[in-house]
């Protein structure tokens, strides 16, 4: 194999203690499999992260084969636009990942950028089915799927003891991801079961964790505010917890969903974006209604009674995320980056 040179475009801004995402992951795991990656950016500073991936893709511009580029629906939407067009400019393949389960909206919202940018692509990659079909109604052309992807032997699955719930959240402190909902359903289920328990693992956003450590203190319930962990770390504390619980109002394919699915961690999950195209409901985990927490409560109280279903939904969710597996999800981004 030729050594192909990449340039990943995105936010690699773990450092900054934000969370890592699949840009460290994925860059990783490529140049593990044989290509020079390049990077761009982990500036802090959203102005100067954007004018570093510019001079970035311009510096190597006559030595790269391929841009990736991390593609959302927010803000940073709009580096993709412009580093897309700027791959125009100097006739470079980009590929786009899709990211963020409210990139339909922004379909809806600005058409002709959307256009410009995947329609120009050498690939839109698509993690979840979701957008997938999403992209496939709006005919955007060059469009594959290629979930996200983990390394299946850095976790190990086995039953856990149902006893007490012992629930578990990952993800950065933001209202798309509507932590408080979590501690909501843990001031209802305390009132069943007195000693449950909630770890809450994530960076914060727009100091958005305080306004979720005064609802817990407004509901008088205890709450593990561990912060930022390694992945390393947060691996090691699942093992002390039970469920995994997902509060999201917009989503696409969590990889935090997919390691508690491998670890054999029955999740429970708001059915939004992508998470039903990764989670069939009473299948591989439990889907309920968004910001429902009176049906995520029963849910939870479910898995207790009923420890057959507990044991087919952890069973069925680990067969799953083994197709997931860098082994097998590889050879789809060796082909295309041949």
């Amino acid at each position: 194999m030729k050594n192909r040179k990449i340039l990943y475009i995105g936010n690699k801004l773990s450092k900054h203690g934000y969370s890592i995402t699949m840009m460290e992951t994925l860059g990783d795991l490529l140049s593990n499999t044989g290509y020079t990656v390049s990077y761009a950016s982990s500036k802090k500073n959203i102005v100067l992260r954007f004018l570093d991936m510019i001079f970035t893709l311009t510096y190597y511009s006559r030595t790269i084969d391929y841009v990736i580029i991390d593609t959302y629906s927010t803000l940073n939407f709009w580096y993709a636009f412009f580093v897309s067009q700027l791959c125009r400019l100097f006739k470079l393949k980009y590929i786009t990942i899709l990211h963020g389960g409210n990139l339909t909206n922004r379909i809806i919202k600005n058409p002709k950028y959307c256009d410009l940018i995947f329609n120009n692509a050498h690939r839109n990659v698509a993690p979840s089915g979701y957008l997938f079909n999403a992209f496939k109604e709006n005919y955007f052309k060059g469009l594959v799927s290629i979930p996200n992807t983990i390394e299946i032997e850095k976790y190990d699955f086995y039953l856990r003891e149902m006893q007490v719930p012992k629930l578990l959240w990952v993800r950065s402190f933001s209202p798309i991801y509507n932590p408080k909902m979590a501690i909501q359903v843990l001031a209802q289920l305390q009132k069943e079961y007195p000693t449950a328990e909630l770890t809450m693992v994530g960076p914060d956003v727009n100091d958005y964790r305080k306004e979720c450590e005064l609802l817990a203190g407004k509901l008088t319930v205890k709450v593990n505010f561990t912060g930022k962990l390694s992945k390393a770390e947060w691996i090691s504390l699942s093992n002390k917890h039970n469920v995994f619980i997902n509060t999201s109002n917009f989503d696409n394919m969590p990889v935090s969903i997919i390691e508690a699915m491998a670890l054999g961690l029955p999740v429970i999950s708001t059915n939004v974006g992508g998470i039903p195209f990764l989670i069939s409901d009473q299948k591989e985990g439990i889907l309920v209604e968004e910001n429902n927490c009176i049906e995520m409560n029963l849910a939870i109280k479910n898995l207790f009674l009923n420890q057959d279903l507990t044991t087919i939904l952890i069973t069925n969710a680990r067969k799953k995320v083994e197709l997931y597996d860098w082994q097998i999800i590889k050879l789809q981004w060796l082909e295309m980056l041949m």
